[in-house]
């Protein structure tokens, strides 16, 4: 059973970077993918970026130039750079994964897919 845990948040100043970090454990299949969302206090879950273990990569339009997502396979970590800050990137920043056909593993991994495994969440405050 595919298992997360994040890690990376905290308090920056808004132009400031943070990268998270999203260790997966469990992995019963070869393809499978990651992903991350965010939600802000009274705001809806948003879908920001997923990555493949094939190697697919899509992001949210909302952050893209912005934040980059990576994969360490021999880690199983997989990482959310996130670069030029704003206030309104504060909000919960979640990880997810799951097992997804192989096709979506290694063309394009996509964001809303329903993963299996989530955690609390880690929190990305931005705040002069």
């Amino acid at each position: 059973q595919f298992r997360v845990v994040e890690s990376g948040g905290g308090l920056v100043r808004p132009g400031e970077s943070l990268r998270l970090s999203c260790a997966l454990s469990g992995i019963t299949s070869d393809d499978y993918a990651m992903a991350w969302f965010r939600q802000a206090p009274g705001k809806e879950r948003e879908g920001l970026s997923c990555v493949g273990s094939g190697g697919s990569i899509d992001y949210a339009d909302s952050i893209k130039g912005r934040f980059t997502i990576s994969m360490n396979n021999a880690k199983n970590t997989t990482y959310l750079q996130l670069n030029s800050l704003k206030p309104e990137d504060t909000a919960v920043y979640y990880c997810a994964a799951g097992r997804v056909p192989p096709l979506m593993s290694i063309t394009r991994c996509v964001i809303g897919y329903p993963y299996s495994s989530w955690r609390q969440g880690t929190q990305v405050t931005v705040s002069s």
